[in-house]
C-alpha cells in the first residue's frame, strides 16, 4: 500500500504550491506544463520524505499515464483533423453556408446558432472563435454592433464544442475520468443543455432586435466571394463532419470516427481542392496555412496541426501524473473525506461536484485539474449512492467546463484576448451560455424525479 498519512501542513503545501506554480506560468506567460511539473517535484519531495519509496513513485506515475494512453492519441488526432478540415474545405463550406444564414435575420441569434453548429463539428471552442468567430466579429463590428456583445455571443456558441462535441479534447478527458462513453453521456447532457440554448437564443434575439436593420449584405458577400475563390465549395463538404457525429452518436468509438474523419478530409484535400500528397500530409502534422490572396482568410483560416498538440498533451500528461500522485499516495485524502463525508443525497453529491469543478477551473486558470480532480474525488461516491457516472461527466461539463472563459486570468480566456484582441471584461457579461447551464444544472437537480425518489427512500430506510 502506498498511502500515508500527512498532515495538514502537508497536504496544503502541496495545493498551495501545486497551484500556486500553475499561477506563477499563468502570470508571466509561461506554459501551464512547467506549473505542473512544479506540482509533481514539490509532491513527489513530501512524499518520498514520508516513506513512500522511488519506485512506488514510479508506479504511480507509470499507472496514472497509462490509464490515459487513448486520450493522448486523440488530442493528436484532434490536430490533424481540425487542420485537414480546413485544407479540404470542410470548415471553409461550413463559414459559406453559415454566411448564407446570415442574410436577412437577427445577426445575434444567428451568430450564436452558426457557432454552436460549427463547434459541434469542429471539437474546440478556442478553434472554433479563431475562424468562424473572427470573421463574425469582424462582419458585426462592421455593422456598428458593441464588439464586447457580440464576442459574448460567440463564446457561448464556441464552448458548446468544448461540453458536448464528440471530438473535443475536452469532453474526452471527462469520459476517460468519470470512465464513461460518448453514447452513454450525450442524452444526460441534452437534457440541460437544451432548456440551457433556448435560454440563451431567446435572450440574444431580444439582444440582437434593435441590429437587424444595419446588416450590410455586402459585407457577407465579400466574405462568402473569397471562400468561394480559394476553394471548391460544395453542400457535399458537410457530409463528413456531419458522418463523424452520426458515428459516435450511435457508439463508434471516438477515435475510430476521428480517424474516419481524418482520412475521409485528406481524400478531399487530394481530390476536390486538388492538393498534393505532400501537402496534404505536411498539413496534418505542421498545420495548414491558406495560400490566398484575401487577407481576411489568411488570418481566419490557420491550423497548427500534430506538431500544435503536442504540448497540449504534455500539460494534460502533466494533470494526470499530479492528480494520480495526490490520489495514490493519500496527500489529500483528508480534504476528500472531509469534502464526501457528510454527503448522504444524490442532490448533495452532484451541487458539491459542480462546486469542486467550479472552484478547480477557477484557481488553477485551466478546465483540465477541475475535470481530472471532481471525477477521481468522487466517482465512488457515486457508485456507493448507485448515481449513474453520467450524472458526474454532465455535472462537470455544465459547470468546471462551461464557465472557464469568464475569468480573466483563464488560459481560454487569454487566448481569445489574444485572438480577438477583447478582455474577458468586456464580453464575460453577455457569454449567457456560460451562465445559464450551471443554473439549469443545479435546478435539474431540485427538480428531478429520480432525485427525489431516492431520497424519500433514504428516508424511508433511516
Amino acid at each position: 500500500m502506498n498511502q500515508r498519512k500527512f498532515t495538514k501542513l502537508e497536504t496544503y503545501t502541496v495545493i498551495t504550491g501545486s497551484l500556486g506554480s500553475i499561477a506563477i506560468c499563468i502570470l508571466f506567460g509561461v506554459s501551464l506544463l512547467f506549473g505542473f511539473v512544479g506540482g509533481i517535484m514539490l509532491t513527489s519531495f513530501i512524499i518520498i520524505r514520508k516513506g513512500i519509496t522511488i519506485n512506488n513513485l514510479i508506479n504511480m506515475i507509470r499507472k496514472s499515464i497509462k490509464e490515459c494512453i487513448s486520450l493522448y492519441i486523440l488530442i493528436l488526432l484532434i490536430g490533424a483533423t481540425i487542420s485537414i478540415w480546413l485544407s479540404s474545405g470542410v470548415v471553409p463550406a461550413m463559414i459559406y453556408y453559415g454566411f448564407e444564414y446570415l442574410k436577412d435575420i437577427n445577426f445575434l441569434l444567428a451568430s450564436f446558432i452558426i457557432t454552436s453548429i460549427i463547434s459541434l463539428f469542429m471539437g474546440t471552442a478556442v478553434g472554433t472563435i479563431s475562424t468562424i468567430g473572427v470573421a463574425l466579429l469582424g462582419i458585426g463590428t462592421g455593422f456598428g454592433m458593441p464588439r464586447g456583445i457580440l464576442l459574448g455571443v460567440i463564446v457561448s456558441g464556441a464552448f458548446i464544442a468544448d461540453k458536448i462535441s464528440p471530438i473535443s479534447g475536452l469532453l474526452n478527458l471527462t469520459l476517460t475520468t468519470t470512465k464513461t462513453r460518448y453514447r452513454q453521456v450525450i442524452g444526460l447532457m441534452l437534457r440541460t443543455l437544451i432548456p440551457a440554448y433556448i435560454v440563451t437564443a431567446l435572450i440574444y434575439y431580444l439582444m440582437g432586435s434593435k441590429y437587424t436593420s444595419n446588416i450590410d449584405i455586402s459585407l457577407i458577400n465579400t466574405y462568402q466571394q473569397a471562400i468561394s475563390q480559394s476553394f471548391n465549395i460544395s453542400p457535399y463538404l458537410l457530409i463528413l463532419p456531419l458522418g463523424v457525429l452520426v458515428m459516435t452518436v450511435f457508439g463508434i468509438k471516438t477515435i475510430p470516427a476521428i480517424l474516419f474523419g481524418l482520412i475521409g478530409g485528406s481524400i478531399l484535400s487530394l481530390t476536390i481542392q486538388k492538393m498534393t500528397i505532400w501537402e496534404t500530409g505536411y498539413s496534418i502534422i505542421f498545420g495548414y496555412n491558406i495560400h490566398s490572396n484575401s487577407n481576411i482568410l489568411s488570418k481566419i483560416l490557420v491550423s497548427g496541426g500534430v506538431i500544435s498538440m503536442i504540448e497540449v498533451v504534455f500539460i494534460v500528461l502533466g494533470a494526470i501524473i499530479l492528480s494520480g500522485i495526490l490520489d495514490e499516495s493519500g496527500i489529500i485524502k483528508p480534504i476528500i473525506n472531509k469534502v464526501i463525508s457528510n454527503i448522504t443525497t444524490v442532490s448533495r453529491l452532484i451541487l458539491k461536484t459542480g462546486l469542486i469543478s467550479s472552484i478547480l477551473t477557477i484557481i488553477t486558470c485551466d478546465q483540465t485539474v477541475g475535470i481530472i480532480l471532481p471525477s477521481k474525488v468522487f466517482i465512488d461516491r457515486y457508485d456507493e449512492l448507485k448515481v449513474d457516472k453520467s450524472i458526474l461527466a454532465r455535472t462537470i461539463s455544465d459547470t468546471g467546463t462551461i464557465i472557464a472563459p469568464l475569468f480573466p486570468w483563464n488560459v481560454n480566456a487569454l487566448i481569445i484576448g489574444t485572438v480577438t484582441t477583447t478582455t474577458a471584461i468586456s464580453y464575460a457579461p453577455y457569454a449567457v451560455l456560460c451562465y445559464i447551464s450551471p443554473i439549469i444544472t443545479i435546478l435539474a437537480v431540485y427538480f428531478s424525479k429520480k432525485d427525489k425518489h431516492f431520497f424519500n427512500k433514504l428516508k424511508m430506510s433511516e
